[in-house]
């Protein structure tokens, strides 16, 4: 290929890169200097008004002003637990808040705090339960290593010193910035509700993960803010049933808030937790669990391995936790099903579940 023909293909090239290049530059200094939009009223009804500076998200902006929408993403888009109705200054829907809406949502005006931002005055709905949710000051108590990506953190309330909860529910964990957008990350509460001037956290560190590497680096005396109890995750007493709890990773906290909550009551309704994970440095609560089973009879554990290594010498259940529960569980049995994990794992239980004849109005979850 001659020179010539050469420049005839990388001058139009270097010309395209050197467009996309300034209008990437524009498009950050517009965003950074010009999405100024001043003071916004967010009226809430029924309740009161708050003025923000617009430009953050409305989850963000309410965050700031006390009033803490649940959100167990921390604001990330991915959950879409914080969904509030915005009856004016919303502007038209998001393609990013399309997955977590159905249509009579969207009729009925309904957004996601974490995806809208505030650009004008605005209209909002706030549910009673929400408005009720507080914020606390608390410092670290005790930190035990469970595994070595594993944490239990005890802290102790300061301001209020109580808090009311379900087992089951979650606290959100707020997290220093340095920037105006609120960090938090949400974490589910493994202790009992008895315990009202405490929490128990069991917080596993994901690498690069802003809210657990710094609960990780907390120190004993470290004071905290956290704000709760949230979530529709919880016990329910309503029946008879025997209890299935299972769960994997870090998604032990609110099934062990559960369980030790059934105790406290003196149930004496059957209760099998089924826990994956997945090599044998995973595991935690063994000597714990082994102990309660022989405390109380109508209590069974069962982990299961779904990767164990060759030096595991592991000879209990193997696989993923789905198929170990379809072994184990018989057909037509009436149960009253707590699961914890991520969703790939929730949602394969839940088949098994279905498949087994659990009702599925007996089938409570926390997906993260």
């Amino acid at each position: 290929m001659s020179i010539d023909l050469m420049n005839a293909f990388i001058a139009p090239l270097v010309i395209m890169v050197s467009i996309s290049l300034i209008l990437g530059l524009v498009l950050v200094i517009a965003s950074r200097f010009l999405a100024e939009y001043g003071p916004c009223r967010i009226s809430i009804k029924g309740n009161k008004d708050v003025e923000v500076i617009g430009g953050e998200t409305l989850l963000s902006s309410l965050f700031e002003n006390k009033i803490f929408i649940p959100s167990a993403c921390g604001g990330r888009g991915s959950c879409g637990y914080c969904k509030l109705k915005v009856t004016s200054g919303g502007g038209s829907v998001l393609p990013t808040e399309l997955p977590y809406l159905t249509p009579s949502e969207v009729v009925d005006d309904v957004r996601l705090a974490c995806q809208l931002k505030v650009k004008s005055d605005m209209e909002i709905e706030v549910p009673e339960e929400y408005l009720s949710i507080q914020e606390y000051r608390a410092e670290v108590a005790q930190s035990i290593s469970l595994t070595y990506d594993m944490k239990e953190l005890r802290f102790r309330l300061l301001e209020p010193e109580t808090i009311n909860f379900k087992p089951g529910q979650y606290i959100q964990f707020h997290v220093p910035s340095t920037n105006r957008e609120v960090v938090y990350r949400a974490y589910s509460i493994a202790s009992l509700p008895s315990m009202a001037g405490e929490l128990e956290l069991i917080v596993r560190l994901v690498p690069g993960g802003i809210g657990s590497t710094y609960i990780h680096n907390l120190s004993v005396g470290d004071e905290v803010t956290i704000s709760g109890s949230c979530g529709d995750f919880f016990l329910h007493e309503r029946s008879s049933c025997d209890i299935l709890l299972i769960g994997g990773g870090a998604g032990m906290a609110p099934l062990k808030s559960i369980l030790y909550s059934l105790f406290e009551k003196g149930s004496d309704r059957k209760i099998d937790l089924f826990f994956g994970v997945r090599a044998k440095k995973d595991l935690f609560y063994l000597e714990e669990f082994e102990r309660l089973a022989k405390e109380h009879p109508n209590f069974t554990y069962t982990y299961a391995l779904s990767s164990p290594g060759e030096a595991d010498d592991w000879k209990g259940e193997k696989g993923f936790i789905h198929l170990v529960l379809e072994r184990h569980l018989k057909e037509g049995e009436k149960r009253e099903a707590y699961l914890c994990g991520p969703p790939l794992m929730a949602d394969a239980v839940i088949k098994v579940l279905k498949e087994k004849g659990v009702d599925p109005s007996n089938i409570y979850y926390d997906k993260f």
